[in-house]
């Protein structure tokens, strides 16, 4: 448990500090410089995701599997694998322009808490509510307060940039659905 715990407290550090603290983040990055910055976030993102990873991998065999916070009920199941569905599509919209992209005005953010969310209605153990609920967290706190500060995109939109985050957000859900949870996280979905 520890190595997911300190994998949360990075990343979610991280993150909280670029969220919370915009004007020292916005310091740091210009006494640093961007590339620099950037780099440094990465890099500490990445570490904190590495460990929550591991963490969560470890845990899922061991006798901490039996620790249940609440029991989900079965029935979720098709609930989350279409929000899961939802959520990679709305990531698919964030690298484009299109009229989702305007819809949602935060795509990534809302794809992660579709995607926590479903995965919490579905699992119950400790190190679940860990992992998903710190990434629900951290997406519906993006999302408020990007919409306080007026964050919204801003572009000409066009479809094609939709049907590539639909076609997008297909692909990576079968991706995991057929080959991430069954053959990385040794949880067959199917």
């Amino acid at each position: 448990m520890g190595t997911l715990i300190a994998g949360i407290v990075i990343f979610a550090g991280a993150h909280l500090f670029s969220l919370l603290l915009p004007g020292q983040r916005d310091a740091l990055k210009q006494r640093m410089g961007e590339g620099p910055y950037k780099g440094l976030y990465s890099l500490v993102s990445l570490a904190g995701l590495a460990l929550m990873i591991w963490g969560f991998w470890s845990l899922s065999s061991s006798p901490a599997t039996s620790d249940f916070v609440y029991m989900p009920a079965q029935s979720m199941r098709h609930v989350t694998m279409l929000l899961v569905l939802l959520g990679f599509i709305c990531l698919g919209a964030f690298h484009g322009k299109g009229y989702l992209k305007l819809w949602l005005r935060n795509p990534f953010s809302v794809g992660i808490v579709l995607w926590s969310f479903g995965h919490l209605l579905s699992n119950g153990r400790v190190y679940d509510v860990l992992l998903f609920g710190t990434f629900l967290l951290l997406a519906v706190l993006d999302i408020i307060l990007s919409t306080a500060r007026g964050k919204r995109p801003a572009h000409e939109p066009n479809i094609r940039s939709d049907v590539i985050a639909v076609v997008a957000g297909v692909v990576l859900y079968g991706v995991f659905l057929f080959g991430v949870h069954p053959y990385i996280f040794n949880v067959p979905i199917i």
